[in-house]
């Protein structure tokens, strides 16, 4: 049953990524509806990132010496002066390793 679950969802999201990727379909999106899915990702990783970031065994952890938040922040920073996202993401792990690693964290 579950390996015909597992099959089943891999279908359903080739089928709907397919639709949207195959240029032989007739299927086009108007210019609002792309705008409004340029949101999609920004809100997805908010929805990942955020609880990572800011909470801690359930409660909200706004510390100064969250390595999380430390590290989202410096990444954010990162982003915003360099327009590079691959460096700023490797530069944030290593912040964030460098954080997560010193005498007294958690």
């Amino acid at each position: 049953m579950m390996t015909a679950l597992i099959i089943g969802m891999g279908l359903v999201v080739f089928a709907n990524r397919y639709v949207f990727l195959e240029p032989r379909l007739p299927l086009r999106l108007g210019r609002q509806a792309r705008a409004f899915l340029g949101f999609a990702v920004p809100g997805m990783l908010t929805a990942i990132c955020g609880p990572i970031v800011f909470l801690h065994d359930g409660q909200l952890d706004l510390r100064p010496d969250n390595p999380y938040l430390l590290s989202a922040l410096a990444t954010i920073v990162l982003v915003l002066l360099t327009r590079n996202t691959l460096l700023s993401m490797l530069a944030g792990m290593t912040f964030f390793f460098v954080l997560g690693n010193r005498p007294g964290s958690a």
